[in-house]
């Protein structure tokens, strides 16, 4: 209702005045909560680049997001619980000359100092997205001085880069009228500052269409940051509605956030079967052995975000077709419900459908598979040389289901069929 009365109030403004509505988060850890499902707070050592000092563990509390929606999607998307509301600054000032462009762009652009110039106390974090981006924040843990991704997958700023750039940005914006979005705006200026980029593979765009399994099922060895465009794909479990899926989803990241999508993969060297776990998602069972080289490809389930463009089904990662017979494909099982016990986590997978009538072979007469892991807690030097656990296969307890124990690697263990 808040909103509705800022918004009704500028109603008599032009339009551009009431285009776009900031949301600035704080990031109190109750609300987080709250919105995004989630308990307990992150373990993040930040390193202040200019004077190499080590703060004290950073936590949510040092962390503020900055959520940019507008007047259409907003009333979709908001949330009854969520912190203070702002209505973006007036930016008729500044040029906009792409041509068949959204102007609104440079107001996506100055949530970031419009959210700096905030003050909010004790940050040392910003983190910035859109209102369809879903956040993990408890894996929010690097320790990088600046790390960013761009576009609505959401980018994150460290507070003494974030201050020294909104106290140039807008002078800099009125350099580049003639680029399309935001994000390259905001990439421009810290270009200008002499800053680099450095790419976190946890941010997640997901500009593509359809079934989004392919590539959930294939996550890098990075924490899972963010998800974008969620509404844009086919709900991520079968049977559920998207926001179902979602909460559904949630389960897993509240039980086990750095392990959840972490791909790991173990082989019955006497049936010669093949498991891709992607934990707190799916499993996959191969009939035969594959090779681990072979399996790590994304498999291209989904659809490009933009049909006749040259360049729509280039990515930038390695793809690989489904095999045409359904038959050869692997059965799966998804995610069914984890619990955590004193001394280990369980997650159990459930076969929701069969992609093959016609084959009885022994993987699709198994109904479920049981996960046993440890809460994985990877330590500073396991953030930047991560390394793919192992597993093994437990002696089955009945013929329907099947027992898996994920665990650490040994030194030069390597991940083959033997």
């Amino acid at each position: 209702m808040k909103l509705r009365k800022l918004l009704s109030v500028k109603s008599k403004s032009p339009s551009w005045f009431i285009n776009l509505a900031i949301v600035s988060f704080s990031a109190c850890i109750i609300w987080l909560l709250v919105s995004l499902f989630l308990v307990g707070t992150s373990r993040l050592v930040h390193i202040n680049s200019s004077s190499g000092n080590v703060h004290d563990p950073t936590t949510l509390d040092h962390i503020v997001f900055g959520i940019a929606s507008n007047k259409i999607s907003w009333p979709r998307r908001k949330d009854s619980s969520l912190p203070p509301v702002c209505i973006s600054e007036d930016t008729s000032r500044f040029r906009y000359t792409f041509r068949n462009g959204l102007r609104s762009a440079i107001r996506v652009a100055r949530v970031v100092f419009e959210t700096v110039a905030l003050n909010h106390s004790d940050v040392r974090w910003f983190v910035f997205g859109d209102d369809d981006t879903v956040f993990l924040p408890e894996n929010l843990n690097r320790q990088f001085g600046f790390e960013m991704a761009f576009g609505g997958g959401g980018f994150a700023i460290s507070y003494p880069l974030a201050k020294v750039l909104a106290r140039v940005f807008d002078a800099c914006i009125e350099r580049y009228p003639h680029l399309y979005g935001s994000d390259s705006r905001i990439y421009s200026c810290l270009a200008e500052l002499g800053v680099g980029l450095t790419h976190e593979p946890g941010f997640h765009q997901f500009d593509i269409r359809g079934d989004s399994f392919g590539l959930l099922t294939s996550h890098p060895l990075a924490p899972l940051v963010s998800l974008h465009h969620l509404d844009h794909v086919d709900p991520i479990f079968p049977n559920m509605t998207t926001m179902n899926s979602a909460e559904h989803f949630f389960e897993a990241v509240n039980i086990d956030s750095q392990r959840v999508l972490q791909r790991t993969v173990c082989y019955d060297r006497w049936f010669g079967w093949t498991f891709s776990v992607s934990w707190g998602y799916a499993v996959e069972v191969y009939s035969n052995h594959v090779f681990l080289p072979d399996i790590l490809p994304v498999q291209q389930t989904f659809r490009q975000w933009k049909r006749g463009d040259g360049l729509a089904r280039v990515y930038t990662f390695n793809t690989r077709e489904p095999h045409p017979d359904l038959c050869r494909r692997p059965t799966i099982f998804f995610l069914d419900h984890a619990s955590s016990g004193r001394d280990r986590i369980t997650s159990l997978y459930k076969k929701s459908f069969a992609n093959c009538s016609n084959d009885m072979a022994p993987p699709r007469k198994l109904e479920e598979i049981k996960v046993y892991s440890q809460k994985l807690d990877l330590s500073d030097k396991q953030l930047r040389a991560p390394r793919r656990q192992c597993c093994d296969v437990l002696p089955p307890s009945s013929g329907e289901v099947m027992e898996l124990a994920i665990r650490e690697c040994k030194e030069e263990e390597r991940i083959y069929m033997h």
